[in-house]
């Protein structure tokens, strides 16, 4: 993947009251960017419904997240442009292949296949993380983490409801499999801390090339573009068709990912992508407020699974002994951790 951040991030705490400080910052961002995500689906839901293809949805949706997030990345950057080139081809992979990429490939999954499976094989993420982190940084996951995967895996089949019938199609489980690696590709790039770009300016830069990787996608047909003007029907009521891309592009795109970036700073790729998977539990609260799905015994107890996997998994990060390759020991005071990435 390219330069998936010098072969992985660090992340930089203190210990003592800062780091704990940091990662409770770092779980709150991760809590509302998995919540802003999990609000896309019961949201998209009402355009398609409406006439809207999943093409024009995910190109309004980035597009009008860059147009949002692009100012601000500007303004972090403060100048030092020469970051941002010295830094273009891990933009170039996390815009392409973390962003425009997994969107691209998880809707031509589902055009082939259920939404279900094709969600549960692009969740597989975290378990990708782990095995690329212990496989280029020799960092063994420990028994909580392995436990943690297990549990939330358990919990993902069931959050999904696989086993109310789901159709599969072996192309579509080939485009989520191409959906699972670049959100892995996300994952490891938004954790990096080696590029010297702000959080905010690597997400701005990300989504002005994943928007124009999904233009130049929907230019040569691959991409099948058709909106309309008419309302979007919801439980709550009718919407124009503009309050839901709106929401879309705020919401679920722009401080999504804005939120998401900083949180695997702060975390890790690897506690991050676990927390990640509480979208899917968001997802199923927000289908029941918007389009009157109700959870039902299955989805809730994978939900409750999915949580407690999150929270064995992110144990080891509160537990691990600094870098090897630190070159000093440092009083207790100023000593730094370095989570598994």
């Amino acid at each position: 993947m390219t330069d998936i951040a010098h072969d992985i991030p660090r992340v930089r705490t203190f210990s003592g009251p800062s780091a704990h400080a940091g990662l409770g910052g770092g779980l709150l961002l991760a809590l509302v960017s998995a919540t802003s995500f999990g609000m896309s689906g019961s949201l998209a839901r009402g355009l398609l419904s409406s006439g809207w293809s999943p093409g024009a949805i995910v190109l309004a949706r980035i597009g009008l997240a860059a147009l949002v997030v692009a100012p601000f990345a500007v303004v972090a950057l403060r100048g030092r442009w020469h970051r941002l080139r010295a830094q273009a081809r891990t933009v170039l992979v996390y815009g392409v292949l973390g962003l425009a990429g997994a969107q691209f490939c998880f809707f031509s999954a589902v055009t082939t296949m259920d939404v279900a499976p094709a969600l549960l094989i692009e969740y597989t993420a975290p378990a990708a993380v782990v095995v690329w982190l212990w496989a280029r940084r020799g960092r063994r996951p420990r028994p909580s983490t392995l436990a943690g995967t297990g549990l939330a895996a358990v919990g993902l089949v069931l959050a999904v409801d696989l086993f109310s019938g789901a159709d599969l199609a072996w192309s579509g489980v080939a485009w989520a499999l191409a959906a699972m690696v670049g959100l892995t590709a996300y994952f490891l790039i938004a954790a990096d801390t080696d590029t010297g770009l702000p959080p905010v300016a690597l997400t701005g830069a990300g989504l002005v090339v994943g928007t124009a990787t999904l233009a130049v996608l929907a230019a040569v047909g691959l991409l099948p573009m058709h909106a309309t003007p008419d309302p979007a029907d919801y439980r709550v009521g009718s919407a124009p068709w503009w309050v839901p891309v709106l929401l879309l592009g705020l919401v679920t795109a722009a401080l999504a990912y804005t939120t998401g970036t900083a949180a695997s700073r702060l975390l890790g790729s690897r506690t991050a992508s676990f927390v990640a998977l509480l979208e899917v539990v968001a997802s199923v609260g927000f289908a029941w407020l918007l389009i009157g799905e109700a959870p039902n015994a299955s989805r809730t107890v994978g939900g409750l699974l999915i949580i407690g996997g999150v929270v064995l998994a992110g144990l080891d990060d509160r537990r691990t002994p600094r870098a090897p390759h630190a070159r000093r020991r440092k009083p207790a005071t100023e000593r730094r951790v370095t989570p598994d990435r």
